[in-house]
């Protein structure tokens, strides 16, 4: 402790401009100061000032140690700020956005639970597709599916990896065979997402070539996924989405995933949260809960 002393004495010094003036500052004498400050200097083995009758200034040695206890004394006040938050009862409102469906099926749920064990936590949830901007528009935390911007206002925590799977209902299969390959994929009608006349390609990784592109035949464009799934459950043709949207569907019969073989497109989603050094108990304790909980829904 003596010798964390030492350096809050000398970054004090530092950032005063002197010892008279870091002794007030520190409620010290000004003889204290300047034998603090000597004994780090023999501990250390250097000079950290350079001294006149009327000033000081830091020695190359000086600012290098300076630079560094910067930085160590930032640490053990986020630990200590850290330590603070643990004891902390997670209370407050948590405003959350998240893409529509994929917030409503999965994200929704797991942050809805913490209520029951968290009697003062508020949840205000936005399901909306667009990109927000989280400072702008007073968000804690976000949902981001697919690759994350560089942003250095922003921290980012890996939630949960998405696969997308091939699947069509079995009077569709039935009536029009199931595809074995992905050369048998354009021989098939499909039912295709598409946005602002543009559309969503299918793409499936192979050893051959980084993506290999296919497309069904296709009549139908559509830009809302639970639509998709629920036109092909009807036997409109294949579907490309995510096992998460379509899981129960298979389960009960109603769609059957096809291509089984074929290796699926692997995408990550991230919570992403405001650049702090101290994370909100209430953000913590929502990040923690979609990391538990949200990869036993993706299969």
């Amino acid at each position: 402790m003596e010798k964390l002393g030492g350096i809050s004495v000398f970054v004090e010094v530092v950032e005063a401009g002197g010892f008279s003036a870091a002794a007030s500052g520190l409620n010290l004498t000004r003889s204290a100061v300047g034998k603090t400050i000597a004994r780090l200097e023999e501990r250390l083995g250097v000079r950290l000032f350079h001294r006149t009758t009327r000033s000081q200034s830091l020695t190359e040695e000086g600012r290098f140690f300076y630079e560094r206890c910067l930085k160590a004394l930032e640490e053990i006040k986020i630990g200590e700020a850290l330590l603070e938050a643990g004891k902390q009862t997670v209370r407050g409102k948590l405003r959350v956005s998240m893409p529509v469906i994929f917030g409503r099926q999965c994200i929704a749920p797991i942050l809805i639970s913490l209520l029951d064990d968290h009697p003062e936590l508020e949840l205000d949830l936005s399901f909306n597709d667009r990109i927000i901007d989280l400072l702008e528009d007073g968000y804690d935390l976000a949902i981001r599916n697919g690759p994350l911007k560089d942003d250095q206002d922003m921290m980012a925590r890996l939630v949960a990896h998405q696969r997308l799977t091939v699947c069509a209902s079995p009077d569709y299969l039935a009536k029009h065979g199931t595809p074995q390959s992905l050369e048998d994929i354009p021989k098939h009608v499909g039912i295709i997402y598409g946005r602002q006349d543009k559309h969503r390609t299918w793409v499936f990784p192979t050893d051959d070539e980084p993506w290999r592109q296919v497309q069904p035949k296709s009549r139908m464009r559509l830009d809302d996924l639970a639509t998709i799934c629920d036109v092909a459950i009807e036997g409109a043709g294949l579907v490309w989405l995510p096992c998460w949207m379509v899981r129960e569907h298979v389960a009960a019969g109603r769609l059957v995933r096809v291509l089984k073989d074929v290796r699926p497109v692997i995408f990550q989603s991230h919570a992403i949260w405001p650049r702090s050094p101290v994370m909100l108990p209430k953000v913590r304790l929502a990040i923690d809960a979609l990391v538990a909980r949200l990869p036993g829904l993706m299969e």
